[in-house]
């Protein structure tokens, strides 16, 4: 069996893994919709880290996240950003399987030296761990890693929106790691590792801890719910929607080949105003979504997958049953030039400020095949009434390279 090389690993030392664990918060002991612990099925689940397409995209959503965006340090050249890729490549081969990286793994090295594993991860199994890379806009600027040539023609930084309170701290990156997971435990030990292998060439920046998904990407997951209660994605892009997804989620590479069947990543922090939003009457949360808060059933009728009918009139006020300015008929595709994207977001919770109220909300993601996608929609929200109940606090873009074949390393071709 092939071990990630000790070039990297021994590097970090273990200041750089616990760097990884900051902003972790309260979320780790909650689990998606069942306080009980991870069965055996969901411990020894795997997925494939080759593939046309990274995992961790239509992958089933595991029970937790652990996010994490990165930037290359000052000195660092092309060169270590290939390494890095190289490197880190290698060790997810051996962490979606539930394996120690390094020579000698957690336990297995000298005493005097520390472990090339951490160790925290050791006998939980993969738990259906997915690691997903992507690559930030500033890689590709003019004099700094002389990669312009391979920026795809769509790749810029997202524009300013509408009532966004954006902390730069928690915004942006050169490069990103998505870990999902069924436990958080194993999510964090990947990215925790991988950051140890890249000490020296990149560090964190800012990372996000998630549980509890809001969104499915396959028919036989229940619609989740937020924490403001409502089911979330309930029309979201599913695993088997091939068309969709050649037309909404999968890239062309825009004339790059390392791109060709990657993807664009949005990450938005959303804060939630909790309190504000529990004392709104039920009738106002339900009209503001346009669904029913207990089936999830649009206003207009029927069950929660019942196609909305905008033209639907309430017997009971003479007014459209869902109102025209509620949060699914402003995103819905027949509004917005029958756009679509893959949601793959989670809840956050991170205790409560000084004044006891919850700091919490949505870190949403998503997916799609040009950035308009999101920035069209984004810019079609700023009518929500649902915006005086959230705050955005962060946002990235990365560009997601496409799935790798055995012995390739993720962006290959963009280093030919």
């Amino acid at each position: 069996m092939t071990r990630v090389t000790r070039r990297g690993l021994l590097l970090g030392g273990a200041a750089a893994g616990g760097a990884a664990l900051g902003g972790a918060g309260l979320a780790l002991a909650v689990r998606d919709g069942d306080a009980s612990s991870s069965t055996a099925a969901d411990e020894q689940a795997t997925y494939p880290f080759e593939g046309e397409h990274q995992a961790g995209i239509t992958t089933p959503v595991q029970r937790h996240l652990y996010f994490a965006a990165y930037d290359l340090t000052a000195d660092a050249t092309r060169d270590d950003l290939r390494t890095l890729l190289q490197d880190w490549t290698e060790a997810a081969r051996h962490l979606v399987q539930g394996r120690e990286i390094g020579e000698t793994g957690a336990v297995g090295g000298s005493p005097l030296a520390p472990p090339e594993d951490t160790g925290e991860a050791l006998n939980l199994g993969p738990n259906g761990l997915t690691v997903t890379f992507g690559l930030g806009p500033g890689l590709f600027d003019p004099d700094r890693l002389g990669l312009e040539s391979g920026r795809p023609a769509l790749f810029q930084p997202l524009p300013s929106f509408a009532l966004e309170l954006l902390d730069d701290a928690i915004s942006g990156g050169d490069l990103c790691v998505q870990a999902c997971a069924n436990d958080p435990q194993v999510a964090v030990h990947a990215v925790r590792n991988l950051s140890r292998i890249g000490f020296g060439r990149a560090q964190i920046r800012w990372a996000q801890l998630g549980y509890g998904r809001t969104s499915s990407t396959t028919r036989d997951q229940a619609t989740p719910r937020n924490l403001m209660g409502f089911k979330d994605g309930t029309r979201n892009i599913k695993a088997d929607d091939t068309e969709d997804l050649a037309r909404h989620v999968w890239s062309d590479g825009e004339g790059q080949e390392w791109f060709a069947g990657g993807t664009y990543l949005v990450t938005r922090k959303i804060q939630m105003l909790i309190e504000s939003w529990d004392r709104a009457p039920l009738s106002e949360q339900e009209a503001i979504i346009g669904r029913d808060k207990g089936e999830g059933a649009p206003l207009s009728g029927g069950t929660e997958f019942t196609e909305p009918d905008f033209r639907a009139v309430s017997t009971a006020t003479g007014e459209p049953a869902i109102p025209a300015e509620s949060h699914i008929r402003l995103a819905h595709p027949d509004f917005n030039g029958g756009q679509r994207i893959l949601r793959r977001g989670y809840n956050y919770v991170e205790g409560n400020n000084a004044l006891g109220q919850i700091s919490g909300g949505l870190f949403f993601i998503s997916f799609q095949r040009s950035p308009k996608q999101f920035i069209d929609l984004q810019n079609a929200l700023a009518r929500d009434p649902l915006n005086e109940y959230i705050r955005h606090i962060g946002s990235a873009l990365f560009a997601v390279p496409r799935g790798v074949r055995q012995g390739e390393y993720i962006a290959q071709d963009l280093f030919v």
